[in-house]
């Protein structure tokens, strides 16, 4: 019973990783979003960010549960909140400037 939790857990983890490459398909298909529809597809994007990363952390914490999947749910988690992180590093240092 519990391995299979661990396992929806890390398939729900991984899977929502990688539901910020979602926000390529406007610009795939030249549409173009209101600026509300960016704001609020920014701000899901960080959620499901911060989401997938706690779930993935909370399936490798575990060492019976470590797996493939559960560690490639952990690094790209990790690579989006990096890119989060520098974003917002280059937004405050571009105010600093001006």
């Amino acid at each position: 019973m519990e391995n299979k939790k661990i396992k929806k857990l890390s398939i729900a983890a991984i899977v929502i990783s990688i539901l910020p490459l979602t926000t390529f398909i406007p610009s795939l298909l030249n549409i173009t979003l209101s600026d509300g529809v960016r704001s609020v597809w920014a701000g899901v994007n960080i959620v499901s960010v911060l989401v997938g990363f706690a779930l993935s952390v909370v399936c490798v914490k575990n060492h019976d549960s470590r797996s493939v999947v559960n560690i490639i749910g952990m690094v790209i988690s990790s690579l989006w909140i990096l890119l989060i992180c520098g974003i917002l590093a280059l937004a405050v240092f571009l105010n600093f400037i001006q």
